[in-house]
This record gives C-alpha cells, structure tokens and sequence, in this order.
C-alpha cells in the first residue's frame, strides 16, 4: 500500500487502552470524532492488507494491458473528433464584425463599392458628441487627419445648409404679399 488507511494527523488521542480519531461524515458533510478500543481500531486497520499470495487486479477495462494499444487508437480518434467539433464550435460562437453582420442581414458587403466593385479600406469612426463630430477611433495619423477634415466639410455643409434654410424662412417672413397688404388695408379700414 502506497498510503495507510488513516492519517497520523487525523488520530487525535492514544492512551494504551482506547484510540480517538477524527473523520469526516459523508451523510452530515461535518467533522466528527470516535473512540474505539485499542483492539477495534486495530481490526479495522489490517482488514486493508490483503492476504499473503493475493492477487490484486490493477488495471482493467480500457486500462487492461491486452487493449491498451487498441484503446490508444480509439482515443486518438475520439480526440480527433472532438478536437473537429470543438473547432466548428468555436467558429459558430466567434464574434462576428460589423461587415459579416451586414452582408448576413442586408445582403451586399458595405466596404465593396458599388460603382466601380473596388474595396474600401476600414480606417476609423467618427461619433457625433455635443453636435459635432469627433474621431472616435482612427487606425494611424495620417487617416486621422483626413477624418478631421472630413469632419470639418461636413460641419460646414450643415452650417451652410441651416444658414439658407434660416434665410429663406427670414426672405418668406419679410416678402411683400399683396394678400396680406389687402387684409391689413381692410382691417384698417372703417367698416360701413
């Protein structure tokens, strides 16, 4: 036997007459002590010896030594295969970016262009913050760059673009309208 039934440290008392000992109880899952006879305790000791001349079987099943090459074979065709499956797994819960997401549910790649079939090349994103437009993220300095003048053309075609909204509602506020001289003339006028 490589280890003895119990543990030097789990015998708590000897006297010569009686033996405590500590164990754990599988049923209430708690540490609890026993006190047997020095003869008992001794009993229940040498029933793990076996007896002179006894065979012990140490390895059967897939762990006989008559399939222990067969079970290796089958084992590394087990372990092939779920090494396959996990591989399939892995591809089925990766992430998917936002270009495989869009070809899945729209149907057409978002970095192919549509005139010419060229490919775009992902540089950045621009986030709008307070009404503007900042670089969020931007994969080096030149690309950066060009984002923030994009950014800026972008801010002032807006700008332009309420700048003539604001002056054609001001031109339609001040514009002379012959109907509405007529019903301020009538209005002013004495009523008969």
């Amino acid at each position: 036997m490589k280890w003895g039934p119990i543990a030097m440290d789990r015998i708590v008392m000897y006297d010569g007459e009686s033996v405590l000992f500590s164990y754990k109880d599988k049923r209430t899952n708690r540490k609890e002590t026993h006190l047997m006879s020095v003869e008992a305790f001794i009993g229940a000791l040498i029933r793990h010896i076996p007896d002179r001349h006894f065979k012990t079987i140490r390895r059967y099943g897939i762990y006989s030594r008559r399939i222990k090459t067969l079970m290796k074979q089958v084992m590394a065709v087990y372990q092939k295969a779920v090494r396959r499956r996990l591989v399939e797994l892995k591809q089925v819960m990766r992430v998917k970016s936002w270009t495989e997401k869009t070809v899945e549910v729209f149907g057409y790649d978002p970095l192919k262009c549509s005139d010419c079939g060229e490919f775009f090349e992902f540089m950045g994103t621009s986030v709008a913050k307070n009404g503007r437009l900042k670089v969020q993220y931007a994969k080096d300095r030149q690309a950066r760059h060009y984002m923030l003048e994009v950014n800026q053309n972008i801010a002032k075609e807006a700008y332009q673009t309420k700048y003539k909204q604001a002056e054609a509602a001001a031109y339609d506020r001040c514009r002379f309208s012959w109907e509405r001289q007529r019903r301020i003339y009538l209005s002013e006028m004495p009523q008969a």
